[in-house]
């Protein structure tokens, strides 16, 4: 069994989105522009009310899925097909934008800071039209394994130790798993060979690939790291706790054209996509 070693480590870049939400992106920058079909990567979190509390107003999503994981605070969302809601800390909305959607998320301000990411997912093309849909997973429904030596890992999707995720019936196949490990505890996980895979430390260090004897490459938090392809992902922690988000998934392997928003095959479906959100025929459904 072949462990993964580092390709790359990214350092998130400050950036702000929606309506002045400061947040640190890791992909769809001019460093990583994407890492197939992951195309945006974000974390936001902030103390200070002003750092996030503008939010997303209503905007438009087409031809991907997002992925967005609460550590802390409060979300309220809405969208165009009437759906409505709260994610909180330790929840997670898996939303399949599919042939278009419009939502909105707002931050509230609570008695703890704001913390969490999101994920942006490609569709194939297969499915950039089908039908947007949710799963909304609250905090207590996502299952966690403890393993003997005080790991814990939160299963979003995939399997870890024979145990399935709470999220089912994605066509990219994903893992994503977020996983707290003791100082000096190390972290093994099958991932088939051929995924795109990625580790996102924001807590403490860990050694990534390698084996017993060799170590692996040091990695400091906050860092985004790319692995190479193999059958396995390797990662030890540090003197102290670290926690971080495995991410993997299966690349398309398709043309693919971003713009704002949209995620589409060619220019001219996302030339379609503007047409019909300024016509009022975008929502499908």
């Amino acid at each position: 069994m072949q462990t993964r070693d580092v390709q790359a480590i990214i350092t998130p870049s400050p950036t702000q989105d929606g309506a002045g939400v400061q947040l640190r992106r890791s992909i769809a920058t001019s460093t990583l522009d994407h890492l197939d079909p992951f195309f945006l990567f974000d974390h936001f979190g902030s103390e200070n009310p002003d750092d996030y509390i503008a939010g997303f107003p209503m905007h438009p999503h087409r031809g991907i899925e997002t992925i967005t994981y609460m550590l802390d605070g409060r979300v309220e969302h809405r969208d165009s097909l009437g759906n409505s809601g709260v994610i909180g800390a330790g929840d997670v909305q898996w939303m399949t934008a599919g042939s278009g959607i419009l939502h909105e998320e707002m931050p509230r301000v609570g008695p703890r800071r704001l913390d969490g990411f999101q994920v942006w997912v490609n569709l194939p093309a297969k499915l950039k039209m089908t039908r947007p849909r949710y799963q909304d997973i609250p905090s207590g429904r996502i299952p966690e394994v403890v393993r003997p030596d005080g790991a814990r890992i939160r299963i979003i999707a995939g399997t870890v130790d024979g145990r399935a995720g709470a999220v089912k019936d994605i066509f990219a196949d994903p893992t994503y798993l977020d996983i707290a490990l003791p100082g000096g505890c190390v972290f093994e996980q099958p991932v088939p060979r051929g995924h795109t895979a990625l580790l996102y430390l924001f807590q403490g260090e860990v050694s990534v690939g390698g084996s017993d004897a060799a170590g692996g490459r040091l990695v400091h938090a906050t860092r985004l790291v790319v692995l190479k392809d193999g059958d396995a992902i390797r990662a030890r922690a540090g003197g102290a706790s670290a926690r971080f988000l495995l991410l993997a998934a299966q690349p398309l392997n398709e043309p693919a054209v971003r713009w704002g928003p949209f995620v589409m095959n060619t220019r001219d479906e996302i030339n379609l996509a503007r047409r019909e959100l300024r016509d009022g025929t975008f929502i499908k459904s």
